[in-house]
């Protein structure tokens, strides 16, 4: 059901039945929630932005395709996949690092630190993350690329579009389509490779036995891949990522940003070659900055919500200052306060430390800080005491009461480890565990890589046995690490 809402009517009259006149007036307004899209048609331009736009897709990409397949040795069983996400074995690998299921929190800080990165970039120099590394960008170039290659640049692939059904227009749409849908299914099966060892999985992969959620997660990676970067494109940017909303408390005037000085472009017009450029700004209306835009904007209006800053408009503009014998930089990154200062005569000041930057750098630094701090006291050995419960406690025929624990030991390391098991805190205290024999301190190896659960007895002597319950603690050494696990000794009921 369409509503149509006459937005003409005087509100300060009671509202009444439509005229014709009024029908008549509203019959092509659009009557839908969304403007339908219109197709963008970039033109390639060339320019020091360009230039680091296509070094960066480059560089991204090699980096999320070969990733995968770097190896790393590790003893044992273990995965040789340098970066890992191994879920059957609970563990997360990034090359020397190792992390586990409880030290997830890591992953939280990393997430944390990377948000407030961001959050300075953008507070410094703008949407840099957008124009420039964010996937939908990157994937985007990359399939805008493939589309010059089979339909031309700009006004070539606008003729093909409005060219009638023939075989030139059919191969090269097609072309182009089944090479998008490739580079869609190489990103999903390159996406696959990071929780599955990858020569491994690429094997079952083609043979039908690698597990089902491999497969499906390929199908939904080339699905999107190519919806959004083939189709939607901007539209993602526009209307699905939340990011050109929330960078709105990232900026103020002393924000770099991609920006048309106007000071210096208005008044705008057409120039001839011999006029003067007495009495007129610089920009010549040429419109060059509009049609190099990938989200079809117009940068002269000002800073907009699809404005990504990627810089094209620059550098087209670049092009058009040097053909007229004017400056470069009618475009440029600037900030709002520097134009408004040079508009009014003043010198411009640009202020990166400001209170907003200040802030985030410290939050950054604070973050930052307490990772490296929690990376360096990690325990490659680390136990927890679990006491018995029932019975709590036992006393034995010579008047000893004894209590069980079951220590679990977690290896994080990847060689096996050495332990020594101490118990203070009950007089006369001794320790024994079944099937280890020792005369002083309870010592075992326990293997890299996993949880080793090892039950532990200890037994006070019938001359030392008190009542109630007494404060106790295990103290385990693994080479130069020593960790207290405080537990309790139960004495059970008075005799």
């Amino acid at each position: 059901m369409t509503i149509i809402i006459d937005r003409t009517r005087d509100r300060s009259k009671p509202p009444g039945p439509v005229s014709v006149a009024e029908r008549q007036r509203d019959k092509g307004r659009p009557t839908g929630l969304y403007k339908p899209r219109t197709p963008i048609y970039p033109k390639l331009v060339h320019g020091r932005w360009r230039w680091i736009k296509w070094a960066l897709l480059i560089l991204t990409l090699a980096i999320y395709y070969v990733t995968p397949w770097i190896r790393w040795e590790r003893p044992g069983a273990l995965p040789d996949q340098a970066v890992l996400v191994d879920f059957d074995g609970g563990r997360f690998y990034f090359f020397m690092i190792q992390l586990w299921p409880q030290e997830v929190y890591f992953i939280t800080g990393l997430l944390v630190l990377s948000a407030l990165a961001l959050f300075l970039v953008t507070s410094l120099f703008g949407r840099l993350w957008c124009g420039y590394a964010c996937p939908q960008t990157v994937w985007t170039d990359l399939y805008i690329y493939i589309e010059r290659m089979f339909e031309g640049d700009r006004n070539a692939r606008m003729r093909l579009d409005a060219a009638p059904t023939s075989f030139n227009k059919l191969w090269r749409k097609a072309g182009k389509h089944l090479v998008w849908i490739g580079v869609a299914f190489g990103t999903g099966g390159a996406w696959i490779f990071y929780f599955h060892d990858a020569p491994t999985l690429i094997r079952t992969f083609w043979v039908g036995t690698a597990p089902m959620t491999a497969y499906v997660s390929c199908a939904i990676l080339t699905f999107t891949t190519y919806v959004f970067a083939g189709h939607m494109r901007e539209q993602v940017c526009t209307y699905m990522c939340p990011w050109p909303r929330i960078q709105g408390a990232m900026l103020d005037d002393q924000s770099f940003q991609v920006t048309y000085r106007y000071d210096r472009g208005e008044p705008r017009g057409p120039h001839k070659k011999a006029e003067s450029w007495e009495g007129r700004g610089d920009c010549i209306d040429c419109n060059q900055c509009v049609v190099v835009c990938p989200m079809g904007i117009d940068i002269r209006d000002g800073a907009q919500l699809e404005c990504i800053n990627c810089g094209l408009c620059i550098d087209a503009c670049n092009e058009v200052m040097d053909k007229v014998g004017r400056p470069r930089g009618l475009i440029a990154y600037d900030t709002d306060a520097a134009v408004a200062a040079r508009s009014c005569g003043q010198k411009p000041q640009h202020r990166l430390i400001r209170a907003r930057t200040l802030y985030y750098g410290v939050a950054l630094t604070v973050v930052g800080g307490l990772m490296i701090w929690g990376f360096n006291t990690r325990r490659t050995v680390d136990v927890h005491a679990l006491r018995d419960r029932n019975p709590a406690w036992v006393r034995l025929h010579d008047g000893a009461v004894r209590n069980g624990y079951t220590l679990k030991i977690a290896n994080h390391g990847f060689e096996p480890a050495t332990v020594e098991i101490r118990y203070t805190g009950v007089p006369g205290a001794t320790v024994r565990s079944p099937g280890l024999s020792s005369t002083g301190p309870l010592s075992l190896q326990v293997e890299p890589n996993r949880v080793t659960p090892v039950r532990v007895f200890v037994t006070a002597a019938a001359d030392e046995a008190g009542d109630g319950r007494r404060p106790a603690t295990f103290e385990i050494r693994s080479g130069d690490e020593v960790q207290s696990v405080p537990t309790a000794f139960d004495y059970g009921e008075t005799r």
